[in-house]
């Protein structure tokens, strides 16, 4: 098994390192292989321009002396022009031709065409003054013409030298040259294999370690610490997996202490009840107002587990991802009014005044049920944690893209260490109080899920003793987010974060 795992991971790091290796292999060669094609045709040109150079200087300085001697009219030819004529032909291993103005050779380094009609296309050109030059590569030479001036102020063309010459020397020295390159361009190339082979290696092996870890954390050890900083990416990856493992964790952990909660909080009635049950069945003869009270008790215990579960199915039902919102053009107003008169009876048993504050009519897109839920949590535990002879004030506003519900009471408030807390499932900040009120812990968990299905941010304000303000921002207009697209943020800027009085 052990066998199998490492040659497996040595296949996962060599299917990583071939392109790598590859890559480098063609960056690495590549520009070589060009720069050697482009140098070599280069070298070539350049000797043969530097050839027909030398060929055409040698031809215009005989050019000039056969216009001094008057070569053209010469009725016998001047030797030493001859001999230079055939000096030159040798040492470029070509031929020159003489043609008058009657197109007829007078001279021939080969003695081929003495006499002859030579009529060409560049021999009509040049005699038009037009003198040029032809290369044939796949023949190996080249071809030039030049013009040969009379000794008289017009300089008329008397004739025109027209000169062949081997390129086969040259090209035979530039294939020597070529070999030679091509030899240390294996050379080379054998040495970017090297490095390719090395660097690909090389730049595999944090990915290789970073893979080690998160095979590690995959395994369950999600106290392994992921850092990896041998480049920027590797940096930047191991960052962001460490975020994910400590937010993992905390997921991990709070689901722990949700389980924990969920069994504590619907174990508990149902002890009181069983105990309660057992109590009444040891008794003989139990007076009808001890039976009474006893069964009120039982009938409470039941109400408050039935809640506990009643909120437990929102919260799950919320979590689904398939949930959806059924959106309605509603009336705000109206809304909170509803669930304001229905929780009037409860703030006059408290003796607690319950007060709405309207600025503008509001009208946006929500789902009622979902809100009315939602509001109906906030100004509850206004009440229910509000002090004798207190207050609620419920306000609501709106501007542009907003409206603002603000839930503000008297009560005892939060301490500002809790305060970050209070969203939390099944967390209270006075235990002993919340189950005297009926709290189950997950009314403003519920709450601030409402409110981030509409896209809205909730925040709370609080001094300990003076009572808390809950804001809830929601958009006037519904806009459903594209896939993947994170929701609202826990945010309210621009609003006033002091506590209404």
């Amino acid at each position: 098994m052990v066998r199998w795992l490492k040659k497996r991971q040595w296949k996962k790091a060599l299917s990583l390192q071939v392109p790598l290796f590859f890559l480098f292999l063609i960056i690495g060669s590549l520009p070589m292989r060009i720069l050697g094609m482009v140098t070599d045709q280069s070298f070539r040109q350049t000797q043969i321009d530097s050839q027909v150079m030398e060929v055409q200087n040698q031809c215009l300085i005989i050019s000039n002396k056969m216009s001094r001697v008057g070569y053209m009219n010469m009725d016998s030819r001047d030797a030493t022009v001859d001999v230079e004529l055939d000096t030159i032909a040798d040492i470029f291993n070509g031929r020159i031709v003489v043609v008058n103005k009657n197109f007829k050779v007078i001279k021939d380094t080969f003695h081929l065409a003495e006499g002859r009609t030579h009529v060409a296309e560049e021999v009509i050109r040049c005699f038009r003054g037009e003198a040029g030059n032809r290369l044939e590569r796949d023949k190996h030479y080249f071809a030039l013409t030049v013009p040969v001036y009379n000794n008289t102020e017009e300089k008329e063309i008397d004739g025109v030298l027209v000169v062949t010459a081997s390129t086969e020397k040259l090209m035979s020295m530039a294939e020597k040259v070529s070999e030679k390159a091509g030899f240390f361009q294996m050379m080379a190339w054998w040495i970017i294999v090297l490095a390719a082979a090395v660097l690909s290696v090389f730049l595999v092996r944090p990915f290789g370690r970073l893979q080690k870890v998160l095979n590690r954390v995959a395994e369950g050890n999600l106290d392994q610490v992921i850092e990896e900083n041998a480049y920027r990416e590797t940096s930047q990856i191991s960052q962001a997996l460490q975020e994910t493992m400590t937010k993992l964790k905390t997921v991990d952990k709070s689901r722990d202490e949700f389980v924990s909660n969920v069994s504590h909080e619907l174990k508990t009635p149902i002890t009181s009840i069983r105990v309660l049950a057992d109590s009444l069945m040891s008794m003989e003869e139990v007076p009808v107002e001890l039976y009474q009270e006893f069964m009120a008790d039982i009938s409470d215990e039941i109400d408050r587990e039935s809640k506990i579960i009643d909120d437990l199915l929102s919260l799950v039902k919320m979590d689904k991802a398939v949930e959806e919102l059924n959106m309605v053009r509603l009336d705000i107003n109206g809304l909170v009014q509803q669930i304001l008169k229905r929780l009037r009876p409860i703030a006059r048993k408290r003796n607690v005044e319950l007060t709405f504050e309207s600025i503008r009519e509001v009208t946006a897109d929500v789902d009622e049920v979902k809100l009315s839920l939602a509001v109906n949590n906030l100004v509850e535990n206004a009440i229910k944690y509000n002090v004798e002879d207190g207050w609620v004030r419920v306000t609501l506003d709106a501007d542009h893209r907003f409206f603002y519900i603000k839930v503000a009471d008297s009560g005892i408030g939060i301490p500002e260490e809790f305060q970050s807390h209070v969203f939390e499932r099944f967390y209270r900040v006075d235990k002993a109080r919340s189950r005297e009120t009926g709290g189950t812990g997950l009314g403003l968990a519920i709450t601030r899920k409402v409110v981030l299905m509409h896209h809205g941010a909730i925040r709370v304000a609080s001094r300990e003793g003076e009572g808390s303000v809950f804001t809830v921002r929601i958009p006037l207009k519904y806009i459903s987010l594209p896939a993947g697209e994170p929701p609202a943020q826990d945010s309210l800027p621009g609003q006033d974060p002091s506590r209404e009085s």
